[in-house]
């Protein structure tokens, strides 16, 4: 595709670890405030019972509102769970291979770091997406960054949808619109008091 032409969409990511109680109120707030094109499950827990009963509330609350839900790196349970996809933290690895698994409508993202090499092979391998990141300064991980020349040079070369994520603000969110299909936005709108309200001041960052 060209530079992208359209508002990117939103693609929200849950905090590692969340309160049953409260969480699935807090994601409808801000699925009921702003359009978003896709939720991803990403606890950090192997518990699977907990884990479950995570996928179940949240679950309800998206598929009320036609959003889609994937699961972060847990393949086996996209199907016992009733979820639409998985989004892989291998880069290219496993794509081929959970395509074959989970048929051709399951959602298949693939997470690749700054590689463009793993993002492009795993757009051949039948990715529905790829993300890249951390696109912003991080404390965490080993310091390197997605750059804007990456989003640049796959916006203008490559078809399948690309996703910006990691350590965002409006200033990066201002700089990325015109060359990033989503947003992969999580903590930087959980830590606020008003999430909802924190994701529409991102989302206002995306006007031209």
């Amino acid at each position: 595709m060209s530079d992208a032409q359209d508002t990117p969409q939103i693609y929200l990511i849950t905090p590692t670890e969340f309160d049953l109680s409260t969480f699935p109120d807090q994601l409808a707030a801000c699925l009921d405030s702003t359009p978003i094109g896709c939720v991803r499950l990403a606890l950090a827990t192997k518990d699977d019972s907990k884990i479950a009963r995570a996928a179940d509330a949240l679950r309800a609350t998206t598929h009320e509102r036609d959003v889609a839900l994937v699961i972060e790196s847990h393949v086996l349970m996209v199907d016992r769970l009733g979820l639409d996809g998985v989004h892989l933290l291998d880069g290219a690895r496993s794509v081929k291979a959970m395509r074959k698994d989970l048929g051709d409508d399951a959602i298949i993202g693939s997470f690749c770091g700054q590689s463009r090499h793993d993002g492009m092979t795993a757009g051949e391998l039948g990715a529905d997406y790829v993300s890249f990141g951390p696109v912003g300064a991080t404390p965490l991980g080993d310091g390197r960054i997605a750059e804007l020349e990456l989003f640049e040079w796959w916006s203008a070369m490559i078809e399948v949808p690309v996703v910006a994520e990691g350590a965002l603000d409006a200033a990066l969110i201002r700089q990325l619109a015109p060359h990033t299909d989503f947003f992969g936005i999580g903590d930087e709108i959980w830590r606020s008091n008003d999430s909802a309200a924190a994701l529409k001041d991102l989302v206002r960052a995306m006007a031209p």
